[in-house]
């Protein structure tokens, strides 16, 4: 396996950081989730229908494969077997603030020197320096909301509205993997590891990228306007006659006319005023009214063979329960077979890559709390008596 012999610590709750490290576990990597005695906060959101305990679908995703173990890292017992699981590591990924991770002594500055060759990978909300580096964030409050995103995103004549959950913890967890990978790269050439700064701030302005890019070179503000306000007729939603919403992004002039051709619209096809970008405002109007009443005439059957004999690049708005029933998304490889741990198996999202010639999935079930504590102990060389007193708090 591609991560075989890399042994990963997970200390980080809620999504982004796990996310990470289920990553690693479904490529191969030993990760070991360090849980307080209460447990991750997602394991409280939803219990599973298969074991009646708290750890629901989506913390499986985020906890898939790994082995837990309960600590008290804030007494002396639980921080000591940190340490010992420390010793034998290659990575820590964790997401606790980093007051919090200095005043246990357990922050990047205080473990670089006694483990020299360790990742350590820290995800924040608004990174390791500046005034609000401690503060307390999700990716609500700062992926979508302090990067610009949902700003950018929500139409202004629309009320603000949260993107769904993860969403941004996820994209973190894609980029802090990167940054691992990269860092364990430079250690195999310099023997030493080092400190991966993630922040969802930082993240989230990346993501809204292309917006913030012609913002700050041209200090233009371009956000999402309305459908009726869209600036090139043939780009955005379209409704069809059974109330189904297809997407279309033209790739260039070349395809106006080809739309129009699709839509029995040729009156406008080979009209040199039509193509995009338009300026009269009245005529890009017009335009756009023709579009949707065309689309508003086929269903979406018919109107996606149409766009598919052009060669046009279109999208259905799609369910979850189309998405899940969607053979493009099997053959693709979206979908794993999730082990239940009591025998079972239900279907998950896989991994967000796929390596041909290598059959990648869950390693195994989401660990109960602190279910392989004694055993990752013991092969981090604790003793019987020092296991005991480490898991006491457990």
């Amino acid at each position: 396996m591609l991560l075989s012999g890399l042994k990963v610590i997970d200390w980080s709750g809620w999504l982004a950081g796990p996310g990470c490290a289920a990553i690693m576990a479904d490529w191969g990597a030993d990760v070991i989730k360090v849980e307080p005695p209460t447990g991750d906060p997602v394991r409280a959101a939803q219990y599973d229908a298969s074991t009646g305990e708290p750890a629901g679908p989506s913390f499986t995703l985020d906890n898939r494969g790994k082995r837990s173990v309960a600590l008290d890292v804030g007494k002396p017992a639980g921080r000591r077997a940190m340490l010992a699981l420390l010793e034998g590591a290659d990575v820590l990924i964790t997401n606790f603030r980093p007051g919090g991770q200095k005043r246990l002594g357990l922050d990047y500055d205080s473990l670089k020197d006694r483990f020299p060759r360790l990742v350590f990978a820290s995800i924040t909300a608004f990174g390791l320096e500046g005034e609000e580096a401690d503060k307390p964030g999700f990716d609500m409050t700062v992926f979508w909301g302090r990067s610009g995103a949902g700003r950018a995103t929500i139409p202004r004549d629309q009320e603000p509205y949260p993107n769904r959950p993860g969403f941004g913890d996820h994209t973190a967890s894609i980029a802090t993997l990167a940054g691992v990978l990269a860092a364990l790269r430079e250690r195999d050439r310099t023997g030493r590891g080092r400190l991966v700064d993630v922040s969802l701030l930082r993240v989230g302005v990346y993501a809204i990228g292309a917006d913030l890019a012609n913002h700050l070179r041209y200090g233009a503000a371009h956000t999402a306007v309305p459908r009726r306000e869209r600036p090139v007729a043939n780009a955005g939603y379209f409704r069809t006659a059974d109330d189904r919403w297809i997407g279309l992004v033209p790739r260039g002039k070349a395809d106006f006319p080809l739309l129009m051709r699709a839509l029995d619209l040729p009156e406008y096809a080979d009209d040199p005023r039509c193509l995009p970008p338009v300026s009269d405002p009245a005529l890009n109007e017009a335009l756009r009214r023709a579009i949707d009443a065309a689309f508003a005439r086929l269903t979406l059957e018919e109107a996606g063979a149409r766009l598919d004999r052009a060669d046009l690049g279109w999208g259905l708005l799609a369910t979850l329960t189309e998405v899940e029933t969607d053979p493009q998304a099997h053959a693709a490889g979206c979908f794993v077979e999730q082990p239940d741990g009591v025998g079972g198996s239900f279907l998950a999202p896989a991994s967000p890559v796929r390596f041909p010639g290598l059959d990648i999935g869950p390693a195994g079930p989401a660990p109960r709390l602190g279910e392989h504590g004694a055993e990752v102990l013991r092969e981090a060389g604790l003793t019987e008596a020092e296991i005991a007193a480490a898991l006491d708090g457990g």
